[in-house]
């Protein structure tokens, strides 16, 4: 992710625009966008945010990261006794469509900061929830598209990962018993995944394919400092290319698992 004039740039193909992003830090805005599932927060919203590339064009994510305790003096939900930096935290933000943020704005006696931080919890379960639940959907055409992706890039080899138990892994990397949950469905279809690796006439396919998660892993865990959760949530994020459909968000979410019992990412 980098930041380019007033928007976000994510992974080169997706722009975020937000009204104040020289205050949030990337790894803030990292963790927002790849939580949020690329959909608007609002339960009777739930819009995509991604608008489709043009032949001249890349996709982009027309968004806003509005604040649950306003940003500035006068703002909704203002509080003097948060600092900047708690103010600018992804703890703090909220992933909208304008609309949506413009009326959570105008609306502040109804749009409190207990039910704003219950709807962006409720949001990110239910993210988490139907990309579990399409587990059992995944197909090879869904694993080919997200294969594709992950292959497109480059990356060098890191044989210090060995094979551990995922339960010891999980502690060993403090995941929550949320992504232990996303580990265990994903697990449903691991075979497939090792299935399809094995199938493809390309012998190198299977450690290009590792390759390109264990660049990914580095980068994030090195250079955007991110970890536990929020780093098991990156490489979801990369694994899916930032999809908005379940299914392959599903798919990217089966490839990682496999591996990640492997030991291809995360610590021993």
């Amino acid at each position: 992710m980098k930041i380019v004039g007033k928007e976000i740039v994510i992974r080169g193909h997706l722009n975020c625009k937000t009204k104040n992003m020289s205050e949030i830090k990337p790894k803030d805005q990292k963790i927002l966008c790849t939580k949020s599932g690329n959909r608007c927060a609002m339960p009777d919203c739930r819009k995509i945010l991604v608008v489709d590339s043009t032949a001249t064009d890349p996709a982009s994510l027309v968004a806003e990261m509005a604040h649950i305790k306003g940003e500035k003096p006068g703002s909704a939900r203002y509080d003097a006794n948060m600092s900047d930096i708690e103010r600018n935290a992804h703890p703090n933000l909220i992933f909208m469509c304008p609309s949506c943020h413009k009326q959570i704005d105008d609306q502040p006696n109804t749009y409190t900061v207990e039910k704003l931080s219950d709807i962006k919890r409720d949001h990110e379960d239910w993210i988490n929830m139907l990309t579990g639940q399409a587990v059992v959907e995944v197909t090879f055409a869904e694993l080919s598209v997200v294969t594709r992706y992950i292959m497109s890039g480059q990356a060098v080899v890191n044989d210090s990962l060995t094979l551990i138990p995922p339960k010891d892994k999980i502690k060993k990397n403090g995941l929550s018993n949320t992504i232990e949950q996303l580990i265990m469905m994903g697990m449903i279809q691991a075979k497939q995944v090792a299935d399809f690796v094995n199938r493809c006439p390309d012998i190198e396919f299977g450690e290009h394919l590792s390759q390109g998660f264990v660049m990914e892993y580095e980068q994030l865990k090195n250079t955007e400092m991110l970890s536990g959760d929020d780093l098991f949530n990156g490489l979801l994020d990369f694994a899916c290319a930032g999809a908005t459909d379940f299914k392959q968000r599903a798919a990217g979410l089966t490839v990682l698992v496999y591996l990640f019992e492997k030991c291809e990412v995360f610590e021993k």
